[in-house]
């Protein structure tokens, strides 16, 4: 039986190397990325049975996606149809400029999936299904699928983790507070950014306060509130726990929050407290951060060495 089963769209990322602009490279890295899959890799390399379901073209591009992500230990259960492969362009830099994403992912394969294409066995019989606001976000279909599937899942008794995730370049704030407070009633476990908490729904106060609104509005069993450099905080049971961001060295900050939240999800799912869960996702995200390209690729092992304060030393 699967621990963990995710559901939303992955990508291709292509990235000009050494901060070339997009306009002017001559040369591209091509790297699978997405949510719902980086959540589900990391899950996986903290311990997790972690599949990642989707709908991606019948075609190299699609095929390239699977494959890849395969080679990372996940399960994958995915539609072949028609449509095109998303993908998104990245270009690095430091101050002023800024990194940017450049999405080209309208009419996409995954745009035209329906609840009723997926396995719901697969959904069923899993500990804990999981998705984020990017997917409702893609189009019509998509997001009645994504209400379907939450209450599928709700129905075989598997729990439900989300991860609120508001993309500015995707929809506006109103449709996404209109969108994704209709889902929360079939959501479990509530991950959002505190940023996302004020600017998009509305509400006011710091983090902790933040949360323990969210969980008593909405009947959460955990609502988890990220705060970028500052760390997370998870309210659980009406108590909230607290967790600082470890230091680290950014290479590539892409993914950082998908890396906590699959650390964590995936200790929890093994039966650790909330404060445990909290610092393995803080250790993981911190190690993400080191890692190029989306997904974090992390051992078990480094992460609780950086939990120990063990880090940054020459591993020989």
């Amino acid at each position: 039986m699967t621990d963990l089963v995710t559901f939303g769209e992955t990508m291709l990322r292509l990235s000009p190397p050494d901060n070339e602009r997009i306009e002017s490279t001559d040369e591209f890295e091509v790297r699978a990325a997405g949510a719902e899959s980086n959540v589900a890799v990391a899950a996986s390399r903290l311990g997790a049975e972690a599949t990642w379901t989707s709908k991606l073209p019948d075609s190299p591009l699609g095929r390239r996606v699977v494959g890849e992500l395969n080679q990372y230990g996940i399960g994958t259960d995915v539609i072949l149809g028609e449509g095109r492969q998303g993908t998104y362009y990245l270009e690095h830099a430091g101050k002023p400029r800024g990194t940017n994403v450049v999405y080209d992912r309208a009419d996409a394969a995954v745009t035209t999936a329906r609840a009723e294409e997926f396995d719901h066995d697969l959904i069923g019989e899993a500990d804990c299904f999981f998705t984020t606001g990017i997917t409702p976000a893609l189009s019509p279909t998509l997001r009645e699928t994504t209400g379907k599937l939450l209450q599928a899942a709700k129905r075989a008794g598997t729990a439900t983790a989300f991860d609120f995730n508001y993309r500015g370049k995707l929809w506006s704030e109103a449709e996404a507070e209109e969108t994704l407070t209709a889902l929360f009633g079939g959501i479990d476990l509530l991950v959002i950014a505190a940023r996302d908490a004020r600017e998009v729904l509305g509400y006011e106060g710091d983090p902790r306060q933040i949360a323990h609104k969210l969980g008593s509005a909405y009947e959460f069993d955990t609502v988890v509130v990220t705060r970028g450099a500052r760390g997370a905080l998870a309210w659980h049971d009406s108590v909230v726990h607290d967790h600082d961001a470890y230091e680290t060295d950014t290479v590539d900050p892409i993914g950082t929050g998908d890396a906590f939240t699959g650390a964590f999800l995936a200790r929890r799912l093994a039966g650790d407290d909330v404060p445990t869960a909290l610092e393995y996702g803080a250790a993981t995200a911190a190690l993400k951060r080191t890692i190029p390209g989306d997904i974090a690729l992390v051992t078990r092992e480094e992460v609780e060495a950086v939990i120990a304060d063990e880090s940054g030393e020459i591993s020989r």
